[in-house]
């Protein structure tokens, strides 16, 4: 198990010596006593096999009569960032709201079966292994994570519990598969299309049943051991929003909206991503994503549910359009991000187009204030600011206009932003969508262009959704509620919104600027299939098979 641990910065491989998910502690070391279960993400009793081995450990065999100490450890350095990188914050207020809500309904969750949660603050590599002494602990059970930073500070916590003489077992159970045995299935890689990911997944066979939580009452921690700073129920951050998410955290929530959404087994059968709508006022969607991306929601319990009303509705929708296919899709992006070397940046990063973006301040901050002029890409972004959620074609127009589409600002830059405020921000998940909507990786057809203007009037030609989330443009009429510039002084005075002072003119003309990021495109393009930096002044003299330039728009 140590060969795997001490494999250096980025282990893509097993961090279990077997493949089981067991860390055995030195030879000649008896393992005994309590158990520690370290919740991260996973925060949920349902479909969890890691919880499930150190409930067993504390009431089965040698190890029979042993405490079960339930942890979710803080560390502040991950909720903040320097300015220049993302705005000082990693975690918006409602995702801390969010993170908070899933922590308190796991605590009571565990409260009901006998247990409670504790919550610590600082390092893990720290905290940790200080605990496993002080708790008596002789198991370290939590579930597998497949961010690097994760990754990293997991083969150090294993390195040091193993060393007390710690048994560590980690699990899968994040994804719908192990990704270590989708990346073995696949020669060590992972395909790069979504067809090829499908059949590779298809090849390693059926998804696995969700694993129950064992019933009855389970074991709590010693009280005992436990010191005063762990004693009481300890906020996450004592900024917390009061104010309640429209989607709330927890695993009860989750739940529940499961229910709410499988209820209707027809729309299910015929749910198909693509005819949904980015801005309508109530979600065309399950928003079941921030419950998957947190862990509150097993990925295997939502896929045999829709397996089930598939099994009733045999002429149901398929991937990748299907809400399965949707599971395939994060799946898809999970196998990627982990085992690719640095996924979550351009350079260094073999998979990415290497693209001169430039870095304008201002115009990420009218990105992210909704500042740019443009009501559509203004409204999603006050959209996910406020609530911590976005349709995924919004995304798609807001990530197309900052990168290629309009302002030509770096896709990791964009991701940084959503990071601190979606509520699913999974780290997977929301690199690839940058790569995907950047035209970086995995989609090259950098000609199809959302139009800030078009594209939102297909499903809300008045512009409802404009309204709600940019009030200042309550007034404006149908006409110009797209492209407020263009109306009439005095429409704007009896609207009550003068552009250029209660609302800006639009910082770029995206019939302009559209144009010539696709001519940057393919300079960028042509460069890397010549050999050249993506920097190079000169144009490469590449006589093979061009992307198209026609220019297309959504």
């Amino acid at each position: 198990c140590s060969s795997s641990i001490d494999r250096g910065k980025r282990n893509t491989g097993r961090s279990m010596a077997d493949g089981t998910g067991f860390c055995a502690p030195n030879a000649g070391v008896i393992v005994k006593g309590n158990a520690l279960h370290w919740f991260r993400h996973g925060l949920r009793l349902h479909d969890n096999p890691a919880l499930n081995h150190a409930v067993r450990r504390c009431v089965e065999g040698d190890s029979a009569g042993g405490k079960l100490f339930c942890l979710f450890v803080v560390d502040r350095s991950r909720f903040e960032l320097p300015r220049d990188e993302a705005h000082n914050v990693r975690m918006s207020a409602a995702r801390h709201k969010f993170l908070h809500d899933s922590l308190s309904d796991l605590d009571g969750n565990l409260r009901r079966r006998g247990s409670r949660l504790i919550v610590a603050h600082g390092d893990p590599v720290r905290v940790i292994p200080k605990l496993l002494t002080e708790w008596r602990i002789g198991v370290l059970t939590y579930e597998k994570d497949i961010a690097p930073y994760s990754m990293e500070r997991d083969a150090l916590v294993n390195k040091l519990a193993i060393a007390q003489g710690v048994e560590v077992y980690a699990q899968h159970s994040k994804t719908l598969y192990d990704l270590d045995m989708l990346k073995d299935k696949g020669g060590g890689r992972i395909p790069l299309t979504y067809n090829g990911f499908q059949k590779l997944a298809a090849q390693t066979g059926r998804v696995a049943k969700p694993v129950a939580f064992p019933e009855g009452p389970i074991p709590g921690p010693d009280e005992n051991l436990i010191s005063e700073e762990h004693k009481q129920w300890i906020d996450t951050n004592e900024h917390v929003t009061k104010t309640p998410l429209l989607f709330p955290g927890g695993e009860t929530e989750a739940l529940r909206r499961l229910e709410r959404s499988l209820s209707d087994p027809k729309w299910v059968a015929n749910f198909q991503k693509p005819k949904t709508s980015p801005n309508s006022l109530d979600p065309s969607t399950t928003v079941l994503s921030p419950y998957l991306a947190m862990g509150c929601l097993s990925p295997k319990v939502f896929w045999h549910r829709l397996a089930e009303i598939y099994a009733r509705h045999p002429k149901h929708s398929v991937p990748p359009v299907s809400l399965q296919g949707q599971l395939l899709f994060r799946e898809y992006f999970h196998a990627v991000g982990y085992t690719t070397e640095n996924f979550g940046r351009m350079e260094g990063n073999a998979i990415c187009k290497q693209i001169p973006w430039d870095r304008n301040d201002e115009l990420l901050d009218a990105w992210e204030y909704s500042r740019t002029g443009y009501p559509f890409i203004d409204a999603i972004m006050a959209q996910l600011r406020m609530e911590g959620w976005i349709h995924h074609l919004a995304r798609h127009a807001v990530a197309c206009f900052l990168t290629r589409g309009d302002l030509w600002q770096s896709w990791e830059r964009g991701a940084s932003v959503f990071e601190k405020y979606l509520l699913d921000g999974d780290w997977s998940l929301n690199i690839s969508n940058w790569l995907w909507l950047s035209a970086s990786a995995f989609f090259y057809q950098y000609f199809r262009v959302y139009s800030p203007i078009s594209f939102g009037k297909k499903t809300d030609p008045n512009g409802e959704y404009i309204r709600k989330y940019l009030p200042v443009l309550k007034n404006m009429p149908h006409k110009y509620i797209y492209e407020p510039w263009t109306a009439p002084k005095e429409v704007q005075m009896r609207a009550g919104c003068i552009i250029g002072t209660d609302y800006p003119k639009p910082i770029v003309d995206h019939a302009v600027v559209s144009k010539q990021n696709m001519q940057k495109m393919k300079l960028a393009y042509e460069n890397q299939a010549s050999g050249m930096s993506s920097n190079s002044k000169n144009k490469a003299n590449s006589k093979g098979d061009d992307p198209p330039t026609k220019r297309r728009r959504f």
